[in-house]
C-alpha cells in the first residue's frame, strides 16, 4: 500500500548495526579511522554491496558487488518469494557476507525493501539468511528507505534554492521524496512509496502485451498506472514550481542517461553527476518504448539483463517528469547503500 507523511524522519536519525540496534555512544574520528564499514541493500531486483573507509569529505571505496537476483519476481501474483528467487538471493549474499569477513568489516547494515516487506514469507527469507550466511537482514519500512535514498545521493542536486524531488524506482516501489534544502542540509518535506517499481509493473501489464503490435497501449496503461499512484503525492507538492530540480537514483536513470550519451558500455564515472534535459528524457523514453525485446536488448547498456523491465521503467520516469517538471534530470549512481555508509559513520563522528 502507498504511504506518504507531511514530514518524514530526520535525515540525521539513528541506524541499524548487523543484529540490530545499537546505544553505544559516538565514538572520535581517530577512533573512526580504524573502521571499516560495510552496506547491503536486498532490492526486489537487486542485490548490491559497499565497503568503505571513511576519508574528509566523504568515504573511499574499497570493496562492492552487484547482481540481478529478482528476488521479487512472480511476486505479485503469489505474495510468496519463490524458492529459485530466495536461491538466487541467498547465493549473492553469500558472497557479500565473504566480502565481509575478507575486508574485516567492523560495523555494517544490511536492509532488505519492498519484495522482503510484501512477501508472506519475508521474515522466514530473512531467517534464512541469518542461518546460511550469517548476515542480519533489516527489512525496512519506506520511510527509512527514501531517508537512506536522500542521504545517498543529495549532494549530486543542482546548485538553487527551490525545493527539489529526490526519487529511486526500485523493482517492486518507487519513492518520491520532496526535499527543502538549508545550508546545504536536505530536510525532507514529504515522501511517498508506490507500489510500482520496475518489476511488479511489467508483471501487472505481462509480457505479451509489452511485445505485442499494441505495445506502445500497453506503455501508456503503464503509465497511467504509475502517474494514478503518485496522485495523492502530487497534492503535496507546492505550486510554486520556479527553481525546483529532480535527481534520480536507480537502474532505470542510470541506463537512460548510458543511452543519452551513447556509451559502448556502462561507465560509472560519465552517468553519476550527470544532468540531462527532460526533453531528452523524455524521447528516449518513447523510443524505448516503441522497441521490441530483440531491439532494446541491442542497445549496449541495457543488453539482456533490463531488456524486459526497462519499459516499465521509463513510464514509471515519465509519470514523475509529468508531475514534477523541473529543467533537467540530475542521474544518480547512488542510494542506499551510501546513505547506509554514511549513517554508520556519522555514529563515529563523521559529518552527513
Amino acid at each position: 500500500m502507498a504511504q506518504g507523511v507531511a514530514s518524514a524522519p530526520a535525515l540525521q536519525q539513528g541506524f541499524v548495526a548487523e543484529g540490530g540496534p545499537s546505544n553505544s555512544r559516538p565514538q572520535g574520528k581517530r577512533d573512526a579511522h580504524r573502521h571499516t564499514y560495510g552496506a547491503i541493500d536486498l532490492g526486489t531486483n537487486n542485490c548490491r554491496l559497499l565497503i568503505a573507509r571513511p576519508s574528509d569529505g566523504g568515504f573511499t571505496v574499497i570493496d562492492a558487488f552487484s547482481r540481478i537476483v529478482r528476488l521479487g519476481e512472480g511476486l505479485s501474483h503469489s505474495r510468496e518469494l519463490s524458492q529459485d528467487a530466495m536461491d538466487r538471493a541467498v547465493g549473492a549474499l553469500s558472497i557479500c557476507g565473504e566480502k565481509l569477513r575478507r575486508r574485516n568489516v567492523s560495523l555494517s547494515r544490511s536492509v532488505a525493501t519492498e519484495a522482503c516487506r510484501r512477501a508472506v514469507n519475508g521474515r522466514e527469507f530473512a531467517e534464512r539468511v541469518r542461518t546460511e550466511t550469517g548476515i542480519a537482514l533489516d527489512i525496512i519500512e519506506p520511510a527509512e528507505e527514501a531517508r537512506l535514498a536522500v542521504l545517498g545521493c543529495h549532494k549530486l542536486l543542482e546548485p538553487g534554492d527551490g525545493p527539489a524531488l529526490i526519487f529511486d524506482i526500485g523493482g517492486g516501489s518507487t519513492e518520491l521524496v520532496l526535499i527543502d534544502q538549508e545550508q546545504g542540509t536536505p530536510r525532507i518535506r514529504a515522501w511517498w512509496s508506490a507500489p510500482w517499481g520496475v518489476v511488479s509493473l511489467t508483471e501487472s501489464e505481462g509480457k505479451e502485451a509489452l511485445e505485442g503490435p499494441d505495445r506502445l497501449l500497453a506503455y501508456k496503461r503503464m503509465r497511467e498506472r504509475a502517474r494514478r499512484a503518485f496522485a495523492n503525492f502530487a497534492t503535496m507538492l507546492p505550486e510554486k514550481r520556479e527553481g525546483i530540480r529532480l535527481l534520480g537514483t536507480s537502474g532505470t536513470v542510470t541506463t537512460l542517461a548510458s543511452v543519452h550519451l551513447a556509451l559502448p558500455s556502462y561507465d560509472r564515472r560519465a552517468v553519476d553527476g550527470l544532468h540531462v534535459p527532460i526533453e531528452a528524457m523524455q524521447t528516449i523514453s518513447t523510443m524505448i518504448a516503441t522497441m521490441d525485446y530483440d531491439e532494446r536488448s541491442g542497445l549496449p547498456c541495457i543488453g539482456t539483463e533490463r531488456a524486459d523491465l526497462v519499459v516499465a521503467g521509463c513510464a514509471i520516469l515519465e509519470a514523475i517528469m509529468e508531475i514534477w517538471p523541473a529543467r533537467n534530470l540530475g542521474v544518480a549512481d547512488r542510494g542506499i547503500r551510501e546513505g547506509i555508509l554514511r549513517s554508520l559513520m556519522a555514529r563515529d563522528g563523521w559529518p552527513l
